[in-house]
C-alpha cells in the first residue's frame, strides 16, 4: 500500500469514526485515536459487506455503503466504550 493509500484510510476513518460517533447519544470515552481506528476498520468491514451484497459500485454517491460503514463505526464504538468502562 502507498503512503496515500494509507493517509486516504486514515482520514476516511476518521470521518466515518466521528459520524458513528455522532450517531450515538451522549459523550463517548474514547479517544480521538481508537475512533480513527473503529471509523478504519468499519470502512473496510463496511466495504466488504457492501460487495457481498452487491451496493458497492453504484451510479452517483454509494449511500447504504456509507450507512453500513457509519452502522458498523457506531457499534464499534459502542462497545469500544463499554469495553473500556468495565476494565
Amino acid at each position: 500500500m502507498e503512503i496515500s493509500g494509507i493517509i486516504t484510510a486514515v482520514v476516511f476513518g476518521a470521518v466515518i469514526g466521528a459520524l458513528g460517533r455522532l450517531v450515538l447519544p451522549g459523550r463517548q470515552n474514547i479517544g480521538w485515536l481508537w475512533t480513527i481506528g473503529v471509523g478504519v476498520a468499519a470502512a473496510l468491514v463496511g466495504t466488504a459487506i457492501a460487495a457481498v451484497l452487491g451496493v458497492a459500485d453504484t451510479r452517483g454517491p454509494d449511500w447504504i455503503e456509507w450507512f453500513i460503514q457509519i452502522g458498523l463505526a457506531a457499534l464499534g464504538v459502542s462497545a469500544l466504550e463499554r469495553y473500556r468502562s468495565r476494565s
